[in-house]
């Protein structure tokens, strides 16, 4: 934890003891002891003079930051410290614990005694913050998901405050002490109007599964899916959620962006496909026809038609002028995945029975059947000239077909579980499968039909792959945030990442897309099941790579209004972009001067803003 001035730096240690730096040369100035067992929170005065931390020995303990010595240990509780805080003129510190908040008066030297006790019976607080002008406390409780706020003086409870499902992590004023914004374990982020019991939930995630992903390299923006109905667009540089788009009513399987990237199509559950601008995220058209689930959906190369496939047996070709059906072509099983060839004269279309269809793109007539897999294919690719098609199936094989032809020209064998994806090299040497049970990576020579190599490390179950643009690297994801980027001449792994969600956002983290955010393979984005789009950046140190993740959406959007940060120190320019977006920076007003700057500390205000 940072000083308020930026001049000191303050670490818990393992060891029970608190271990604070100069920032100047990031020297260590002193090893606070005293504490007999772990301690769990610290808080800096005001004017940054005093540490107070709080632990499972049951005491509070009050530190001078120039000699190092502990001037006071506070006894009173009967249970371990869940936190401390010091209110903002700096003359008392609040501790709680048990089913108890204590506050103690730090300006009577000789006694150290405790001056207000607020109790709740078994109620137990698990996070509590002072008001900026210091008359008020909100607390929180773990066992009731309530806030309540107290009147310091008169030791009464003024105001309860229910709305949150779980635990509520974490609590902050607004710089007049008008808001109170809340985040707590059922993820959302709630705001409170101090004097009325009412709140307004709102989050910057979704709320379901991320089920699809697309990148927009023109207007460097992001637009994700997902299971909660909506379509969000996001800044790719800092993550700040532009739109959010409405209307679906079921699942949203899939979100593309249109050649020119001016538009976007979306295909649900609901069995409708909509077409939206990607600058004001307006719906333009609503598809409608089809009368089953809507698997996929894919615009043509020339960005003047959609084809859409469905569980109801049919492709369907839309009109992007006018939003008329053109037409209707229809098979003998559901259709999974379609994709139009190179020249956009063609699609293809794979079915829940192993076959493949090709279809004629002006007259929807069909050219070629394709059949040979024993089970569905999962997931299929053009060659980059179009003369070829590749299939990977339930059946663990994946083939190659001549489109012209109508023959299979290879059966790669190898798989010892469904092949759930197939995609070919920017170098058009070679084609790359995933496994989804096997837990491996198959890299094939396109002229032998050999495998060149094969790819394992994954502990979960595969989900994509993805090759780099220029085809030198290809990265796999798996289940449970497992990445790994693998060298395509030698097979060897360059750098993988194991990111377990439930570290940051309580809940598993289940990766189902992965895509590049630059031509170097320096950047990437993911989605997860836990509602969440990430953005990525590979750091070459040396010759050691590693991956960190750039930003993340969360529940942590702050909806107050007049607030602002002061004299921040520390910031990198990503965070002091998103402070600036969302308009946190400024001249601040003679109250914020006085009281604001004071409670609002870095990492709480950039922990909430990501």
């Amino acid at each position: 934890m940072y000083s308020p001035d930026g001049s000191s730096f303050a670490v818990v240690l393992p060891d029970n003891t608190i271990n604070v730096y100069a920032t100047s040369n990031w020297e260590r100035t002193w090893i606070l002891c005293g504490h007999s067992n772990t301690i769990t929170n610290i808080a800096y005065s005001p004017n940054g003079d005093r540490i107070v931390s709080g632990g499972w020995d049951c005491t509070v303990r009050v530190w001078d930051v120039a000699t190092g010595d502990c001037l006071y240990i506070l006894i009173g509780h009967t249970h371990w410290i869940r936190g401390v805080s010091y209110s903002p003129q700096g003359n008392v510190v609040a501790s709680r614990s048990d089913i108890t908040i204590r506050l103690w008066d730090l300006w009577d030297i000789a006694t150290g005694k405790c001056t207000r006790r607020l109790s709740m019976d078994d109620e137990g607080y698990s996070s509590v913050a002072y008001s900026p002008q210091g008359d008020l406390i909100v607390s929180s409780s773990y066992r009731d998901n309530t806030l309540r706020l107290w009147d310091i003086v008169a030791g009464e409870c003024r105001q309860t405050m229910t709305g949150h499902t779980n635990t509520v992590r974490e609590m902050l004023y607004s710089p007049k002490g008008d808001h109170i914004a809340s985040v707590g374990y059922d993820r959302t982020v709630r705001l409170w109007n101090v004097g009325s019991r009412a709140s307004q939930k709102t989050s910057n995630r979704h709320s379901g599964c991320v089920t699809g992903l697309s990148y927009s390299p023109k207007r460097n923006q992001i637009a994700s899916c997902s299971s909660d109905s909506t379509i969000r667009l996001w800044d790719a540089e800092t993550g700040v959620c532009s739109h959010t788009l409405r209307g679906h009513t079921g699942n949203v399987w899939k979100i593309l962006y249109s050649p020119q990237e001016d538009q976007l199509v979306s295909c649900s559950i609901d069995m409708t496909v909509r077409l939206w601008d990607a600058e004001g995220g307006t719906c333009r058209f609503i598809l409608i026809g089809h009368t089953s689930s809507i698997n996929d959906a894919v615009f043509s190369p020339q960005g003047n038609q959609v084809a859409s496939a469905s569980e109801d047996m049919t492709v369907r070709l839309w009109n992007l002028e006018t939003g008329e059906c053109q037409h209707v072509l229809s098979g003998d099983a559901g259709m999974w995945v379609i994709k139009y060839s190179p020249q956009g004269n063609q699609i293809a279309s794979s079915s829940s029975n192993g076959t493949m269809n090709l279809w004629d793109v002006e007259t929807g007539a069909s050219q070629h059947t394709f059949s040979g897999h024993l089970y569905g294919i999962r997931g299929m690719e053009y060659s980059p000239d179009g003369r070829q098609l590749a299939s990977a199936s339930e059946d663990m094989t994946v083939r190659l077909w001549d489109v012209k032809a109508g023959m299979c020209s290879h059966i790669f064998i190898g798989h010892q579980a469904e092949a759930i994806r197939v995609i070919y090299s920017p170098r058009r040497d070679q084609v790359a499968s995933a496994s989804r049970g096997d837990k491996t990576v198959r890299l094939w020579d396109l002229e032998s039909g050999e495998c060149r190599h094969t790819l394992v490390g994954h502990k979960n179950e595969i989900c994509t792959i993805a090759y780099s643009p220029r085809g030198d690297l290809i990265a796999s994801w798996s289940d449970e945030g497992e990445a790994r980027l693998f060298d395509v001449e030698t097979g060897d792994c360059r750098w993988t990442l194991n990111y377990d969600g439930s570290r940051y956002l309580g809940g598993s983290l289940l990766s189902y897309n992965f895509g590049w955010t630059s031509p170097e393979v320096d950047s990437f984005i993911t989605g997860g099941n836990d509602g969440s789009v990430r953005a990525w950046k590979v750091v070459q140190e040396g010759d050691v790579s590693s991956v960190r993740m750039r930003w993340r959406s969360t529940n942590g959007q702050l909806g107050v209004e007049d607030a602002c940060v002061q004299d921040v120190q520390g910031l990198s320019d990503l965070n002091r972009r998103l402070l600036k977006q969302r308009g946190a920076t400024g001249e601040p007003t003679l109250r914020l001067r006085e009281t604001g700057k004071k409670v609002m500390s870095m990492a709480s205000v950039v922990s909430k803003l990501k």
